[in-house]
């Protein structure tokens, strides 16, 4: 067999952040979930049973909780800086599909929740 890629994802970390056009979004905060997937290329690690082969996910979480503690305006700036950091802190990912979800956008809709969705390719990798 023949791996043609590979990925480490985490599902469905939420967080409790400040993000929002809104002064109160930004005072009081609100509900986000991540849902993180990250082409890696994890072939050496499937054989050795080394986390140093590996993209260890226990980093990762550490970097988006950072990130999310930060308040900011627009959930596009923050995915924007999920992509940049992820990619400048793990120079081996392929490729990021990223989706942050607001759980409860306040704009008077009965919904799960609103937000972004990214998928990108690292062209230094590819």
């Amino acid at each position: 067999m023949i791996l043609k890629s590979s990925y480490i994802y985490i599902k469905g970390v939420r967080f409790h952040a400040y993000i929002g056009v809104g002064d109160l979004e930004r005072e009081v905060g609100n509900d986000y979930l991540i849902d993180l997937r990250l082409q890696y290329p994890i072939e050496k690690a499937m054989q050795s049973d080394d986390v140093e082969d590996t993209l260890s996910y226990a980093e990762v979480f550490e970097l988006l909780k950072a990130i999310m503690k930060r308040p900011a305006k627009l959930l596009e700036n923050v995915a924007g800086n999920i992509v940049d950091e992820l990619t400048e802190a793990f120079p081996k990912i392929e490729g990021i599909d990223l989706k942050l979800t607001k759980l409860n956008p306040p704009m008077g809709a009965d919904c799960d929740g609103a937000g972004v969705e990214l998928h990108l390719i690292n062209d230094k990798t590819q």
